[in-house]
């Protein structure tokens, strides 16, 4: 009973907090708000203790997993060099890509872990893995990646045999007689 005697004396009068309101008049000091920017809503990537950004990226059925931290450029794919693992130029610029959009090349170092799939799939799936691990490390890009198409998966994949036909689309050859 005391104590709540106590706590009723201790918080102050409603009369005495509405004194320091002031409410629609001039000269009342106003509260500006910094306009941040918006970060995206999904980051699909990481980053470790040590500033390490990962990301995964997926085509067909090639996976890659991608490791990128600060550096000097450095692009190492399942131990060996980007040009010794890219054999075809259009491969390379895939992969490079990503930092070709947010002018990275030469600042971060990569190193790539892929497998499945064949070349070409596995180099579109380091892309979508780069382009992830950058939006993890700096959530700024996420605009210069997303415009470049950097962040979609392509979701596309071979479709099944049928019964019935020789391939998915393909029918056997039809004979009249």
């Amino acid at each position: 009973m005391e104590n709540e005697e106590q706590a009723v004396d201790a918080a102050p009068a409603a009369t005495e907090l509405a004194a320091d309101l002031t409410l629609g008049q001039t000269g009342a000091p106003t509260i500006v708000a910094e306009v941040q920017p918006r970060l995206p809503q999904l980051l699909r990537g990481k980053i470790d203790k040590n500033g390490v950004a990962m990301g995964t990226g997926r085509r067909k059925t090639a996976v890659a997993r991608v490791r990128l931290k600060d550096g000097s450029g450095v692009v190492t794919i399942n131990g060996r060099p980007l040009a010794e693992y890219c054999v075809n130029e259009r491969d390379r610029n895939s992969v490079l890509a990503p930092l070709k959009a947010t002018e990275l090349i030469g600042k971060v170092d990569i190193s790539v872990l892929a497998h499945g799939g064949g070349p070409t799939g596995q180099a579109e799936a380091m892309m979508l893995g780069i382009a992830r691990a950058l939006q993890a490390k700096n959530p700024l890009l996420h605009g210069a990646l997303a415009d470049g198409g950097y962040l979609t998966r392509d979701s596309r994949m071979v479709e099944r045999k049928m019964y019935g036909h020789k391939k998915s689309r393909r029918s056997f050859q039809f004979s009249k007689r």
